[in-house]
């Protein structure tokens, strides 16, 4: 073979290779939206939302900074993470770990984190038959899961936390104690946690600062330590205390 032909081969493989290559998009002062049904290798962008459209596939990250990031329904996708925004999973979504440092994340029903689900200020919510693997955590803000399952620990330092409709934590429910230098109010007001009916908590309720504590009759709890225990806890009947 000659040295011509040689390169051309070479060339040619090289082009089907990176066809093959999902393309990535990328922007910095626009927003960005995957088509429904789009396969990308991932999306970023400095300062514009993402949005990912129905079944659409990304095999890569989908991150910002200022701006949210919205996943339609039956998509696939793998890390979403911003700074300063909202991350909004839609139903039947697969994804491996969601986070935000100032926003809300929000998952939908029947979907799926292989990983973990963080924020540091903003509600955390997960909705009816979702999973998340790993951890679910943020410092201030509800922590919300109904009737949704997770695989590790959930914890937080000032949010409250709501279990609801036979929602299920296999690890430990951790209320942190605050650090020193505090957060003004939030660090002196005492969290809410509530146990609702037929949830459960298989490992330990850990509660390192006072919390106002209420757990259903139906509810199953593993234990309560720290600096409370089981004797201080408020039970109650019906769907809410």
């Amino acid at each position: 073979m000659t040295k011509l032909m040689t390169k051309t081969v070479f060339t040619i493989s090289l082009l089907v290779l990176l066809l093959a290559v999902p393309a990535l998009a990328e922007s910095v002062n626009k927003s960005i939206k995957l088509e429904a049904g789009e396969t990308v290798g991932g999306a970023t962008s400095v300062n514009g939302s993402i949005t990912v459209g129905e079944n659409a596939v990304v095999t890569g990250g989908v991150e910002t900074v200022n701006g949210s990031i919205r996943v339609d329904n039956g998509a696939s996708i793998e890390n979403a993470s911003t700074v300063n925004g909202g991350v909004r999973v839609a139903d039947n979504v697969r994804a491996d770990n969601l986070s935000t440092v100032n926003g809300t994340v929000r998952v939908g029903d029947q979907s799926t984190v292989a990983g973990d689900i963080e924020a540091v200020n903003g509600k955390i919510s997960v909705g009816r038959g979702s999973s998340v693997a790993g951890n679910v955590a943020n410092v201030n803000g509800q922590i919300e899961l109904t009737g949704a399952e997770v695989g590790g620990d959930v914890s937080t330092v000032s949010g409250d936390i709501d279990l609801a409709d036979s929602a299920v934590v296999k690890g430990d429910l951790i209320v942190e104690k605050p650090s020193n230098w505090g957060w003004g109010n939030k660090r002196n007001r005492k969290p809410r946690v509530v146990i609702g009916p037929g949830s459960v908590v298989e490992g330990v309720i850990v509660l390192k600062r006072e919390v106002e504590l209420f757990i259903s009759d139906t509810a199953r709890v593993g234990a309560v330590e720290g600096v409370m225990s089981m004797d201080d806890a408020v039970r109650f009947s019906g769907e809410q205390p």
